[in-house]
């Protein structure tokens, strides 16, 4: 069974992110779990509390979470054509000590996923991501990305995602990354 965690980026309670994360979990599928989890309770980063307190409880939680991963999916929204500074900032939480880095990131499978009331549905965040990534030293998965635009338009009132062809692509994505996560 292939492990997959997925990560929304979003602190947002109706976050389509995290909408689009839950979504994923009801998704029937064999062959791999999906997990999810968020950046809840992750404070700014700052050197002087890494160094006064060490490493926040709510990041050492989550960088189990994806040690334990065969593979991490970001659900990411798009900030102003780029990466949020909250997401962006959790990342730089785990990476630290920067002797850590390679146990969390070396190699592992990342994907990229993204919902966006706009047009582009995240393709700027989900570009600017690759360098991140790259950084860090993951196998990006580039066999498909999901950028679902007017997202607002597909979930109910309760957060449910509605849209059929939109369901269909969140399951092949899962479906192809649960593979490429589980031939490393």
């Amino acid at each position: 069974m292939v492990t997959l965690l997925g990560i929304s980026g979003s602190l947002r309670k109706g976050s389509l992110n995290t909408a689009l994360l839950k979504a994923a979990t009801e998704i029937k599928a064999e062959g791999y779990a999906l997990e999810a989890s968020g950046i809840h309770g992750i404070p700014l980063y700052d050197g002087d509390l890494e160094e006064a307190e060490g490493i926040p409880a709510a990041v050492t939680t989550l960088k189990e979470k994806i040690i334990a991963a065969d593979g991490v999916i970001l659900f990411t929204p798009e900030y102003n054509n780029g990466i949020p500074g909250a997401f962006k900032n959790a990342i730089d939480w785990l990476s630290r000590p920067s002797s850590d880095m390679a146990k969390v990131f070396g190699n592992k499978p990342f994907a990229l996923v993204g919902a966006s009331p706009g047009n582009f549905g995240t393709l700027l965040s989900q570009n600017a991501w690759l360098s991140v990534l790259h950084t860090l030293g993951c196998q990006v998965f580039a066999e498909k990305r999901l950028m679902v635009s007017r997202a607002h338009t597909l979930f109910d009132a309760e957060g449910n995602l509605t849209d059929e062809a939109t369901a269909k692509r969140l399951g092949d994505l899962l479906a192809a990354f649960a593979r490429f996560a589980g031939h490393r």
